[in-house]
């Protein structure tokens, strides 16, 4: 028997907030392992990622999938961009973690979803409307603000927007889905990340083979916090509208937001606050111009 439309909906609704609400609270988990080199966690997450990108694939029948994409040159190459940027981006994350710039985090991908308006704009040469440009303008000027509060541009939040932004447009001109080209570009960095983790293995610098059992358990456990929330918005992905996972996606910053805050205590001034309130007002715009454009599409004959 086949599920109704209306629960497969349902589903996606809560897929996508179970997949951005673990994306807010993931600092959580990348400070227990405060004192690994972030580098050297990203290593671990491509690597134990891959393998559970594999095991995923296979559980879920995306092998031909996978094998299309490897064999796809023109996919391959914006896969290796693409992964690239992702691991950029990784790297700046677990990064700003770790030096407590949890907000400049949340400031990042508050605004990434301006920052991948503009890159539409001037990559593939689409126009904005003119609550877009309105959003723009308000997101720039917090960003202005906190750079003016904190005596320079808050580059985190600025590199992070810049490589989520980057990584999202490749993977939509790449020709495959989401499971499929996360094992690819996962698989394409993995020599590297892998070669590294034994260089540091071999000169005792590592955390395998010179660690106690927690610290190896939880890099082990990077793979399925890789894949798990990909997993499920993907899934969302399928079920709901693109313009309701626009606005489930402020759940991920808002979470770092407050675990910046209230757990890490992390300096929240008047800068800050009317940074955010300027970039708060411009996702406000950008989601109410996106809602009329949705409801204006669907009426018109």
């Amino acid at each position: 028997m086949t599920t109704p439309p209306r629960d497969q909906a349902r589903l996606g609704i809560v897929l996508g907030v179970a997949a951005y609400s673990f994306w807010g609270v993931i600092p959580l988990y990348w400070r227990l392992l405060h004192g690994i080199d972030p580098i050297e966690i990203v290593a671990h997450r491509i690597v134990w990622g891959l393998a559970t990108f594999v095991a995923l694939a296979a559980a879920m029948g995306a092998w031909p999938a996978v094998i299309r994409a490897a064999r796809d040159r023109r996919a391959v190459r914006v896969l290796l961009l693409s992964s690239a940027l992702l691991s950029a981006n990784w790297s700046i994350f677990i990064y700003a973690v770790s030096s407590d710039h949890v907000l400049h985090a949340s400031l990042g991908y508050f605004i990434n979803p301006l920052v991948s308006v503009l890159l539409g704009m001037v990559v593939l040469g689409e126009r904005l409307r003119r609550l877009q440009w309105v959003a723009v303008a308000l997101a720039a000027a917090g960003v202005v603000q906190i750079t003016l509060g904190a005596g320079g541009l808050p580059w985190i939040a600025v590199a992070l927007a810049l490589t989520f932004g980057g990584y999202g447009l490749l993977r939509k001109v790449a020709p495959v889905d989401a499971l499929a080209g996360s094992t690819v570009e996962t698989a394409l960095v993995a020599p590297v990340a892998a070669g590294y983790l034994v260089y540091l293995a071999a000169t005792g610098r590592g955390v395998l083979g010179h660690a106690e059992a927690l610290p190896v358990f939880l890099v082990a456990l990077t793979g399925l916090v890789t894949a798990v929330p990909l997993v499920w918005f993907t899934a969302a992905a399928r079920r709901v509208p693109l313009s309701t996972l626009g606005l489930l996606q402020y759940l991920a910053p808002t979470g770092q937001l407050f675990i910046g805050v209230l757990i890490f205590r992390e300096p929240f001034d008047v800068h800050r606050l009317a940074a955010f309130a300027c970039i708060w007002a411009g996702l406000a715009v950008f989601s109410a111009d996106l809602l009329l454009f949705q409801r204006a599409r669907a009426v018109a004959p």
